[in-house]
């Protein structure tokens, strides 16, 4: 059965576009060139596959969402959208590079979406990605998973819609499917929400699944006692601070340009430097 499409477009770009603004830096590590074949897993509403393709590059942009992908094609008519699962990525030997941010977290198949990308790529293609790691928004999800209990609702760990996992763990996965993996990292990233409802939009927006079957009056319930609880920790100077904690890595995969487990200069010259 098809799942159900829960992503509200127009809510992602009013008030979450900091997820595309943080990617920005992301394509700093990408280094897109002229008429490379890049494409963007988890492309969202768009914003980023726009950023890339302003490098010259040739740009596709894949998510699963169908919401997403109609307002991402609305948005930039001139880029090739299409609705895809990432852990069954249709593409053979097809893309320079492999770019994502801010969705591998919502993977939980991350071996099959890693094999997936690690077949996409040509020879020597790179991977480039951020997502969530261990301990990401943490304090809000356990915060709200004690609210729905103490409200008198069951909740499952089959509920949890993310994989956030260590760093060791992500780049042994890269590796079992195929990669050299040149760089990874995992950092804290206090994330502002917007306005005084930014947290309660955080939520609207991302954890639909963790509310699903709750009836409305005692999800706002639930949700007004998630803010009260956090208030102390989350709320600085006037907003919400998302305690974030994201990966980031970068896989190559090998060509007749690598040998003996060392990376050619070419590869070398893509490793990040001060980041």
């Amino acid at each position: 059965m098809k799942p159900a499409d829960n992503w509200n477009a127009e809510l992602y770009d009013t008030k979450h576009k900091f997820v595309s603004e943080y990617g920005n830096s992301l394509i700093g590590l990408l280094s897109p060139q002229p008429s490379e074949n890049i494409l963007d897993l988890g492309c969202g509403t768009g914003d980023l596959s726009y950023k890339i393709g302003e490098s010259g590059a040739h740009i596709v942009g894949i998510d699963q969402s169908e919401n997403m992908i109609r307002q991402a094609s609305s948005k930039y008519p001139d880029i090739a959208f299409d609705v895809q699962n990432a852990a069954k990525l249709p593409y053979t030997n097809q893309f320079d590079a492999v770019f994502s941010n801010a969705v591998l977290h919502w993977i939980k198949e991350p071996g099959a979406a890693l094999e997936g990308v690690f077949r996409s790529l040509k020879q020597g293609g790179r991977f480039v990605a951020e997502f969530g790691g261990k301990g990401n928004v943490e304090l809000i999800t356990s915060s709200l998973i004690q609210q729905i209990t103490e409200t008198g609702f069951e909740f499952s760990p089959e509920q949890f819609p993310w994989y956030y996992p260590s760093i060791g763990e992500y780049t042994a996965l890269m590796e079992k499917a195929g990669f050299y993996v040149t760089f990874a990292m995992h950092f804290d990233r206090p994330t502002p929400l917007e306005g005084e409802d930014g947290l309660k939009n955080w939520i609207r927006m991302f954890c639909t699944q963790l509310l699903e079957g709750i009836p409305e009056q005692e999800t706002e319930m639930i949700i007004a006692n998630t803010e009260k609880q956090l208030k102390g920790s989350l709320w600085k100077n006037g907003h919400w601070i998302a305690d974030y904690k994201r990966i980031r890595v970068i896989g190559i995969k090998p060509s007749a340009l690598t040998w003996g487990g060392k990376m050619s200069k070419y590869h070398e010259s893509q490793k990040p430097e001060d980041q």
